[in-house]
């Protein structure tokens, strides 16, 4: 095939977006507004030299779980991925802690009374993970490929995580389920709650929750340098005003969600295809902060120190009602809060003897409050004395997250409320298409939605290159 596409925006949706195009046969252009490709998945020294910290995403089991990606020969490109002995540890106020092993069966085991019921939902899924991760890999589809494995998906999908959870009769199972369906942003009591804590723990017991080494910007660098073996170019600092400036190409990729469509789209897009952009709705977003630290978290459960990342939440009730406070515009003062711990597995993320993490806790989108005292309050209560170990940190709030990478609108690290609706259209029933023939979406304002599996790109760059010679 001949012909040029441009790819606007460089995250992983857009650079396997360009990908795609390029084994197509396609000349490739990729069009950066920052200064290094990445998006969300970049590494920066954000707070001392040679503490490297990642921007946004920073473990990956979708990533490691992507169909696309695993097709990639990335590792050929610099990309290796380290796993922690356990895919997550969840610290309770007893001063021990709850963990999601790696082995299905040896979370099982680990989960006492209640592994035969984890056992039970998650094994169906666990085995026939080559079938399912396509599946909730695209958009979805009422004739799915795999109609009994989906249909039981579907039955719990639809579900509220605090309806599936009383599946567990302890809590700790009951605190564990919990933390997973809050990568949602949704309340606990919402349909698809349950969703997400499922699609967070499968890929657990199958391909893992992985760090990349060196950072997030390790995958996105593997990604550049197979794309520079095509035909193809990338140009950062390179921000798009108006897509009738790209004339030229035959096809245009808009690794954007829809705000920042609106702003580039002008008089390529028709009016009523504007107007349902218009109504698009940004979820709640984050507030993040990056540390430097002179030694490992001293947790009072000293076996967080065998998960990469970290949940912090004494109890379902606890994480329900943050999580509920959030979707109906509050501050929760005992926030749930996401942790990561990177240099206890890769030494190249700080000097010898030093550290890095981050953590973050869902906010209001837009939020203006200051939520750092909160958020380091939880995190002394399961590691006491975490301060004193604070060389240095870096506060993002929701706007100076924005600021780093437009698409992050309001702090929204998942492109878009993932509710039943936003699900179904998203972002709107089009999908990836536009009113305009040539000119596509490919951001986690598309199906999939939210997670660094690069999926959005490649089902867009499919699409285009299906209807290019209609």
């Amino acid at each position: 095939m001949s012909g040029k596409a441009c790819v606007i925006g460089a995250g992983p949706n857009g650079l396997a977006a360009a990908i795609v195009l390029a084994q197509a046969g396609m000349r490739v252009d990729v069009l950066e507004a920052e200064s290094m490709p990445g998006g969300a998945a970049r590494t920066l020294e954000l707070t001392l030299p040679g503490f490297l910290h990642d921007f946004g995403s920073a473990v990956y089991p979708l990533g490691a779980g992507s169909p696309f990606f695993a097709s990639l020969p990335l590792i050929n490109h610099g990309l290796e991925w380290i796993h922690s002995p356990a895919a997550l540890a969840h610290p309770l106020d007893d001063g021990t802690a709850v963990m999601l092993e790696r082995d299905l069966g040896e979370a099982k085991d680990s989960l006492g009374i209640d592994g035969p019921a984890w056992d039970k939902l998650m094994r169906p899924f666990v085995e026939r993970w080559s079938e399912f991760a396509p599946e909730i890999l695209r958009p979805v589809s009422f004739i799915p490929r795999h109609p009994w494995l989906m249909a039981r998906f579907g039955m719990l999908a639809l579900q509220p995580a605090r309806v599936v959870a009383r599946r567990f009769r302890s809590q700790r199972t009951q605190v564990l389920f919990a933390g997973l369906a809050a990568h949602s942003f949704l309340s606990l009591d919402e349909p698809l709650s349950a969703a997400f804590a499922i699609l967070m723990a499968v890929p657990a017991h199958t391909v893992g929750w992985p760090i990349p080494r060196g950072g997030a910007q390790s995958l996105t660098n593997a990604l550049c340098r197979f794309l520079s073996t095509f035909e193809s170019k990338l140009s950062t600092s390179s921000p798009v005003q108006n897509l009738s400036a790209l004339a030229t190409y035959d096809l245009l990729l808009c690794d954007l969600t829809p705000r920042q469509l609106l702003k580039v789209g002008g008089q390529r897009l028709s009016d009523s295809y504007k107007r349902r952009l218009g109504r698009y709705r940004y979820g709640a977003g984050v507030f993040k902060v990056d540390y430097a630290l002179s030694a490992a978290i001293p947790w009072k459960a000293t076996s967080c120190l065998r998960a990469a990342t970290v949940h912090l939440g004494g109890s379902f009730e606890e994480i329900a009602t943050s999580e509920q406070e959030v979707r109906t515009g509050q501050h929760p003062d005992r926030p749930f809060v996401l942790l990561v711990q990177p240099s206890l597995f890769d030494t190249s993320r700080a000097p010898a003897g030093k550290h890095t993490a981050w953590a973050y806790c869902h906010v209001p989108n837009g939020s203006k409050l200051n939520m750092l005292e909160k958020l380091e309050n939880q995190i002394e209560r399961f590691a006491p004395g975490f301060r004193d170990c604070i060389l240095a940190r870096r506060v993002f709030s929701p706007a100076d997250l924005e600021s780093m990478d437009a698409n992050l609108v309001g702090g929204d690290i998942g492109g878009g409320v993932m509710d039943v609706r936003q699900i179904l259209f998203r972002p709107t029933w089009r999908h990836y298409g536009t009113s305009a023939r040539d000119i596509y979406i490919c951001s986690a304002s598309t199906p999939p939605g939210g997670g660094v599996h690069g999926m959005c790109g490649y089902h867009a760059a499919k699409m285009a290159l299906s209807r290019l010679d209609r």
